[in-house]
């Protein structure tokens, strides 16, 4: 059964894209067939898999919202067999705003993935910094959540509104929405802000944080600018690591 994740955090510089991006490719690297949508004008998913946000002009995730080009003509292919990507760029940056006037606004990105006939196991949606119509579409079209939490100051700053909306959703729209987990980014082992952030998420939340916690990691930091996943930049990094920790963490507690 085909299971809809999204990736979300109003916060900007979280790990939200990162853990997209190398999520997917985790989970593709173990042969589970995976699809990633990038929900954010910025593109950073689309780049950071090796595709150049400039060059997908009516071909991406836009039109498909808008203008009901069918996911056949957007879909693009990645260097991981076994992943697919959705890609955006700033063709999205009117979007919120052409929503209003549509029908069933907050199920646009709903009803479309109901479209795909692909066997997908896995759909990863990357969503933006922000809780505007597009984020409500993700939650929505989603089986459930993982919010990334960075393990610096003011890291829970914000996510009572996060939450709250998400409660919003849940009693609307999409009672089946569940939060997957929180997932704990940027750690720095010899800092002890982030080990005291940490014992705090894990104190306030309990089981509903992830075990696997990622690293701050020059190498994570650097595989976008590459274009690849990290798995693909330097498998034997500590963030590659972590990161398919990440998805074995989910695939074998079903923890989505």
């Amino acid at each position: 059964m085909r299971k809809v994740i999204c990736i979300a955090n109003q916060k900007g510089g979280v790990g939200k894209t990162t853990t997209a991006i190398n999520l997917s490719a985790s989970l593709a690297a173990a042969e589970r067939k995976t699809l990633l949508i990038d929900c954010d004008s910025q593109g950073n998913a689309t780049s950071g898999v090796g595709i150049d946000p400039s060059t997908i002009h009516e071909k991406n995730l836009y039109y498909g919202l808008i203008k009901d080009v069918p996911f056949q003509d957007i879909v693009c292919k990645t260097d991981i067999t076994t992943l697919d990507i959705i890609p955006s760029n700033r063709d999205l940056i009117g979007v919120e705003i052409e929503f209003v006037s549509l029908p069933d606004r907050e199920k646009r990105l709903k009803n479309f993935l109901k479209k795909i006939d692909t066997p997908y196991e896995f759909i990863i949606i990357d969503c933006p910094p922000s809780l505007g119509f597009l984020t409500v579409n993700s939650l929505v079209a989603s089986d459930s959540l993982i919010i990334p939490l960075q393990c610096e100051f003011f890291a829970l700053e914000g996510m009572g509104q996060l939450l709250n909306t998400v409660k919003l959703v849940q009693a609307r729209l999409n009672p089946s929405l569940s939060l997957s987990g929180i997932l704990l980014t940027m750690f720095d082992q010899r800092n002890r802000l982030s080990h005291q952030v940490a014992d705090e998420a894990r104190k306030f939340f309990g089981s509903s944080v992830f075990k696997t916690v990622i690293p701050r990691n020059v190498r994570l930091s650097e595989s976008p600018s590459h274009g690849l996943p990290i798995i693909l930049y330097d498998i034997q990094s500590r963030g590659a690591v972590s990161y398919m920790a990440l998805a074995r963490e989910i695939m074998a507690n079903g923890r989505v």
